[in-house]
């Protein structure tokens, strides 16, 4: 039952941060109009940084103990890597959207959810079911039936590869997340928002992008907040219970949101080979979010620090003075093999 309870909250927080993804394309459409795509990526995730630093702060004005575990040097490779793929990922995204509609870009997104599934499988070895591997096919149709200038033919537009090579950086940042989702997540969503932010202003810089336009900066960093910032919080929160992949598939509800923003702000047009992949991405979807994984398994000992509770099987530990809810610090798991529905979250990275 806690297990249950824990797995529907963590879809419900990747549906919370599909929902604030959902509004970046649309709004940043608009927001092109008056500012660079680069300096957009820039703003996006130093407003991400910064907004999430003052609830950051706030949260450690009002709370004493210490519940979450915070990064350590182990963790920089991902750290590093996060980064990186968080500049280039953006980038691609707003020049991809300076050439394709917001809609288009929107349900394109989504083939993030393709990319992240086989860096999991193939690279960080998550297990992936039948059912995932039918959403794999499905959201990979969609996402080239959506990439055809027109239903007749099959030249892709350069707006469609920029969107689709930014789905692919971030479905490797995806797993690179999926790597520090123990630790606090309002510290990796700070180091995420200012590492990515000033990397992609030193490349506006470089190229020479820039605005005098205050107005449309300021609603870009109030933008990256609550659509970068926000939803990164909630995603690798998701994460820490359903994995990389599973967790990008609860996230295709993104494209949806920033289809329907398209259609009401933009009022952009809907064709027929839209609709058909738009059919398609939510029956891959549904497959998606559908799988069920239990079996017997082995968890090896091992040693970390993570926040944690000893209610759910696998913290059976014993501290020296009495320690009730969750907590964080440093403790061993002995090996141990039982069977359980499961998710392949951290604690669940055996082989099948």
């Amino acid at each position: 039952m806690a297990q249950k309870s824990k797995t529907a909250t963590a879809i419900l927080a990747a549906i919370l941060a599909a929902a604030l993804y959902g509004i970046s394309s649309p709004i940043s459409k608009l927001l092109l109009s008056g500012l660079p795509p680069t300096l957009m990526a820039a703003l996006l995730y130093l407003g991400a940084g910064s907004g999430m630093l003052m609830v950051n702060i706030y949260r450690l004005v009002r709370r004493k103990n210490r519940h979450e575990a915070r990064v350590t040097r182990q963790d920089f490779p991902f750290i590093i890597g996060m980064i990186v793929l968080d500049i280039a990922a953006p980038i691609f995204l707003m020049i991809g959207l300076t050439m394709a509609t917001a809609e288009s870009a929107a349900l394109l997104n989504n083939f993030e959810i393709v990319a992240t599934s086989l860096i999991a499988l193939l690279i960080f070895r998550e297990a992936i079911g039948k059912r995932m591997w039918l959403a794999i096919g499905l959201i990979t149709l969609a996402s080239s039936v959506l990439s055809l200038e027109n239903a007749g033919s099959f030249r892709i537009t350069p707006g469609s590869v920029f969107v689709l090579l930014a789905s692919i950086c971030w479905g490797f940042e995806n797993n690179c997340t999926r790597m520090l989702s123990l630790k606090d997540p309002l510290q990796i969503v700070v180091i995420k928002g200012f590492g990515s932010g000033i990397g992609s202003l030193a490349i506006a810089f470089a190229l020479r992008e820039q605005s005098g336009n205050i107005l449309y900066i300021g609603y870009a960093l109030i933008l990256g907040f609550f659509a970068y910032g926000l939803s990164i919080y909630f995603y690798i929160s998701a994460q820490r219970e359903l994995g990389a992949a599973r967790t990008s598939a609860f996230y295709a509800a993104a494209p949806f949101i920033g289809v329907l923003l398209s259609w009401i702000v933009l009022q952009e047009g809907i064709t027929a080979t839209f609709l058909a992949a738009l059919f398609i991405m939510l029956a891959g979807t549904y497959f998606a979010i559908s799988e069920y994984h239990s079996h017997r398994h082995r968890h090896e000992a091992m040693t970390h620090d993570h926040k944690h509770n000893h209610q759910d099987g696998h913290h059976t530990h014993v501290h020296q003075e009495t320690v009730q809810g969750e907590h964080s610090h440093q403790h061993t798991h002995a090996a141990l093999e039982h069977q359980h529905a499961h998710t392949p979250d951290l604690h669940h990275r055996h082989r099948h």
